[in-house]
């Protein structure tokens, strides 16, 4: 969900091309942590769950480091409460990704890769840029936290080379559209969908020829299904919910779901408030509802997490960033007073989960499946 102001000067495109030639970076960013848990909160989880969570690769796929609408949010360094609260997480790879667009996209997504790539590096003692599978397994075995670089649109892509070229720079996930209509396709709120333009047929054969996560989780229902047919292999939702559960235009279909799943993809449940529920209580039993429905439709193999937000939520930005944040939404957005849902709005927020899922009667091998391990397949078949 969320989008950026980042702008580009000419140093931080000479630097994202540097970049280009060191995929093996960390990371680092700015600011004190909203509400910093003490390290005996885990305590409060049960044996089974912080088990649970400590033996799984968990892979939070739309996790920005921070939300924070600074123009140079990357220009920081994350200070040591904040650090710790990740480490604190049990979260082992966090999908830094934002919405870039308009007709500046190109240069914007650049700098944006430059800026954070370069923060990643000075912080290599505890983040690790990751550009293949396996270096997200090694980032586990190390004790750092790895870092996927995408982006949530693909007006960066003025031409079909731009895919290889932005996938030098790092890139290894980007969504076909964000909320409106593009030259590849249709945004979820537009108001007609007419799918997959030929340019955009274009740009999903070079993704999945260069190995890029295709994402369509913004994209329109039309735009969805084209993806998922046109792809040879598996894409993926990496954050929405399903839309049996809860009537919002930015959730998926039973019929995208089941035909993603058919293909081998990974879809994504976020603890977003509006995605999750309609009306209160929206909770995060309301949450694991989503996770049920998709394991009972397609399989467990096929549902994963991406929270849509960072460790501490939505509701902890700064008052005006929040603010503007929601005014740059269309209203069938449905904001509601909270963004977050009570458990999912702290860093322990996968422990939350986990707790849930036990609650549900899921199996360790299930949950550990949930938490990771699915989108953990799902980049080891489309990394390349």
């Amino acid at each position: 969900m969320t989008t950026s102001s980042v702008r580009l000067s000419r140093r931080r495109l000479l630097q994202a091309s540097a970049a280009a030639a060191a995929l093996a970076l960390p990371l680092a960013a700015a600011g004190a942590a909203p509400m910093r848990p003490a390290r005996d909160t885990l305590k409060r989880y049960s044996p089974r769950a912080r088990a649970i969570v400590e033996r799984a690769l968990v892979i939070d796929m739309l996790a920005p480091l921070r939300l924070d609408m600074r123009e140079d949010i990357y220009a920081h360094d994350f200070d040591q409460r904040r650090i710790e609260d990740f480490r604190l997480s049990g979260i082992g790879v966090f999908h830094n990704s934002w919405g870039l667009t308009g007709a500046d996209a190109r240069e914007r997504v650049a700098e944006y890769l430059a800026g954070w790539h370069g923060l990643l590096a000075r912080r290599s003692d505890v983040f690790a840029l990751v550009g293949r599978a396996e270096d997200l397994d090694r980032a586990k075995r190390e004790g750092k936290i790895a870092v996927i670089s995408g982006v949530q649109n693909a007006e960066h892509f003025r031409a079909k080379s731009d895919v290889k070229f932005f996938h030098g720079l790092g890139l290894r996930c980007a969504q076909l559209t964000y909320n409106s209509q593009t030259v590849i396709g249709s945004g979820s709120t537009e108001r007609e969908d007419g799918g997959l333009s030929d340019y955009g047929v274009e740009i999903v054969a070079e993704m999945e020829r260069v190995g890029m996560l295709i994402d369509v989780s913004h994209c329109g229902d039309r735009t969805t299904l084209d993806a998922i047919e046109l792809a040879k292999g598996p894409i993926a939702i990496t954050h929405s919910n399903c839309r049996a559960l809860n009537d919002h235009p930015r959730l998926k279909t039973d019929e995208a779901i089941r035909k993603l799943a058919a293909k081998g993809g990974v879809m994504g449940i976020t603890g977003v408030r509006m995605f999750v529920g309609a009306k209160e209580p929206t909770t995060l039993e309301t949450m694991v509802d989503h996770i049920d429905h998709v394991a009972k439709l397609v399989g467990i193999e096929h549902v994963g997490i991406g929270s849509d937000a960072d460790l501490y939520g939505y509701d902890a930005m700064p008052a005006d960033q929040l603010k503007a944040l929601k005014a740059s939404y269309k209203a069938s957005y449905g904001f509601r007073e909270r963004i977050d849902i009570e458990g999912f709005d702290r860093p322990t927020k996968m422990f939350e989960l986990t707790e849930a899922l036990i609650r549900r009667g899921y199996s360790d091998a299930d949950i550990e499946a949930v938490l990771g391990g699915n989108f953990r397949r799902l980049l080891g078949q489309v990394w390349r």
